[in-house]
Order: structure tokens, then C-alpha cells, then sequence
């Protein structure tokens, strides 16, 4: 046995070949760092020869410069160092204009603007959108939601500048969200940068000075004055209507019975004409003292007509008196 192998013993080693063999019982130093490096590559590689997609996410596979969507969720698999992947987001997200979504606090020079008959107004609104494409929202534009956010300023101001302040801080809020939202929908249709409009609001909407804002409110006050003037008066009129209808009714039928009355009465005063037209022909002289009698009768009920005579008799003419009773006996007294 040498030295070496006595020496090897005596620290805890022995050889190979039981103290025959060459070598002095260590492992190489060369063949454990190409070993180790070896393991490390191979986890390299199989840890980026993988990638995960969630359910609200899809992917842009990129392979030497070109891109393709991958839009399953689940594991998938890619080749490292040759394959990248990019990821987005597809959940609706949002956007503030005109304020800070993370204080609130107003942002004057993205809120206030012009409305059509020269006043100013502060707006605030709130843009949610969504990532329709994903190749085309990573390759499309360096920065989609900026394009975004400068699209739907522009289009604001625009439908802004068209309305009187009026409607847009009371009546017109909604036809005013409907009208930016197309126009903002067309124009990403036109910058196609992968990017889709979901919905925009109108968070708030005042005037940009405390005293305007209490003439607003004064304004909209005497607005819903107005309005309860107009209801009470409608009411009033609904109750009133029936009422006279019912008069108005009431006075037609009254009418209507007068009109009948005095048409058979005129019908019946013609009758009594005609026959006494007839009866004038027969006998004109007659039936004209007639008619004298019975038109001084009814002038004058209580006159009398009295004749007398040259020797002093007096006859009552008219009224022509009963030949029994008070006017006989006055009769004759007068006779006599």
C-alpha cells in the first residue's frame, strides 16, 4: 500500500481500486460545473418553453417578428428564446376624464369647456373600454388608451360645443352621452388600434364658478316651479272641463227645448192666422171689428164703453156684459 493510500485512510477516503487504482477518490471539478450548468439550461428551457393564459386574458404569440393571437385560456406551450409572448388584458376597464379617478380632484384643463351659446361648464366623464384585438392593441399604436383618451376629449368638446349650457347640466345629459359615444366608436373604427368603446358617462356636470352655479340652481328652481304651475293647471283644467262640459250640455238641451217650443208655437200662431185669414174673406167687416174687440180687450181689460142716447139711455157697448147678474141690473138701472 503507498503512502497515499495510507494517507487517504487515516482522513476517511479510500481509492477507486482499493488502494491499486490511479486517481486520489475526488470527483472532477470540470465534469460537476458542466453538470450543473446543464441542469440550469435544462430549467431554463423548460421554464420558458411554457406560459399560462387566464380567463380574461389573451395573448400575442410572437415567433422571429410576426404575430399571432392566442385566445384559449390554459397552459400553452412555445419554443424559448425564439417565441415571445406578450399579454392583454380583455376585462372592461376605465378611464377619467376631466378629474383624478384616484382623489377626485377636478382637472380644469381636461373639464372645462364651451357650450353653443358661449358659456362655460366644468364636465367630468367616465370612459370604459375594452381590448378587442390583441395583436392589433400591441402592435397597432405604441400607447392605445392614450389614443383613446385623446379621441374621447376631442369628441366632448365637440358635441359639447353643439348644446346650450342648459341641457347640459339638466335635460340633455343622456341624448349628450348617446351622440359622443357614436362619434367615438366611428372614429376608433377609423384608427382601428384594437381598442373598443364599451360605455361613457357623465360623472358631473356644473358651472365653474360658485356664483354661477347658485344662479343655476336658481334657474332650475324656478324651472320646477314652472313645472308644478303647469301640473297644478292641468289638474285644475281636467277637474273644470267635465264641469262645464256637463253645462255646456245642459245649456244646449235648454236650448234645444226653447227652439222646439217657440217653432210649434210660431206653427201653431200661423195655423190661427191662416183660419182667421179665411174667415176675414168670408166676412171682412165682421171679423175686423172682431179683431178690434179682442185687441182692446186684451190692451185694456177694464175698459168700458158707454152710449148714450138723446133722450138719456145709457147701453154698456163693451164689454159686452152678462144678461144675468150685477151687469144687467146695472144695465138696466142705467136704463131706467
Amino acid at each position: 500500500m503507498t503512502k497515499d493510500s495510507t494517507r487517504n485512510r487515516k482522513n476517511g477516503f479510500e481509492t477507486v481500486d482499493g488502494g491499486h487504482g490511479i486517481g486520489n477518490g475526488r470527483f472532477p471539478s470540470g465534469k460537476l460545473l458542466g453538470l450543473i450548468a446543464a441542469i440550469v439550461v435544462l430549467l431554463a428551457l423548460g421554464w420558458n418553453s411554457t406560459y399560462q393564459i387566464r380567463e380574461q386574458e389573451q395573448a400575442v404569440l410572437i415567433t422571429l417578428g410576426r404575430a399571432q393571437a392566442v385566445t384559449t385560456p390554459g397552459l400553452h406551450f412555445k419554443i424559448p428564446f425564439i417565441q415571445q409572448v406578450r399579454k392583454v388584458n380583455t376585462t372592461i376597464q376605465g378611464l377619467s376624464i376631466g378629474y383624478d379617478s384616484s382623489t377626485y380632484e377636478s382637472i380644469t384643463s381636461d373639464s372645462l369647456m364651451i357650450t353653443s351659446d358661449y358659456n362655460f361648464v366644468n364636465v367630468d366623464f367616465y370612459v370604459e373600454y375594452r381590448y378587442s384585438d390583441p395583436v392589433k392593441a400591441v402592435y397597432a399604436s405604441q400607447n392605445p388608451v392614450e389614443i383613446l383618451k385623446n379621441i374621447s376629449q376631442s369628441c366632448i368638446r365637440t358635441v359639447i360645443g353643439s348644446y346650450p349650457v342648459d341641457e347640459v347640466l339638466t335635460t340633455g345629459k343622456n341624448e349628450i352621452q348617446a351622440a359622443i359615444r357614436e362619434m367615438i366608436v366611428d372614429r376608433l373604427e377609423e384608427q382601428d388600434i384594437g381598442v373598443q368603446l364599451v360605455n361613457i358617462t357623465i360623472q358631473d356636470s356644473e358651472p365653474p364658478t360658485t356664483e354661477v352655479m347658485e344662479a343655476f340652481k336658481e334657474v332650475e328652481t324656478a324651472k320646477q316651479g314652472k313645472e308644478t304651475a303647469l301640473n297644478n293647471a292641468n289638474k285644475y283644467r281636467n277637474e273644470q272641463l267635465p264641469k262645464a262640459q256637463a253645462q255646456a250640455d245642459g245649456i244646449i238641451k235648454d236650448a234645444e227645448a226653447a227652439k222646439t217650443e217657440r217653432i210649434n208655437e210660431a206653427t201653431a200662431q200661423v195655423a190661427r192666422f191662416n183660419a182667421m185669414y179665411e174667415e176675414y174673406i168670408k166676412n171682412p167687416n165682421v171679423t175686423k171689428q172682431r179683431m178690434f174687440y179682442e185687441a182692446m180687450e186684451e190692451v185694456l181689460p177694464d175698459l168700458k164703453v158707454v152710449i148714450e142716447s138723446p133722450d138719456g139711455n145709457m147701453q154698456t157697448i163693451y164689454p159686452l156684459e152678462s144678461f144675468v147678474g150685477t151687469g144687467s141690473t146695472e144695465k138696466r138701472s142705467a136704463i131706467n
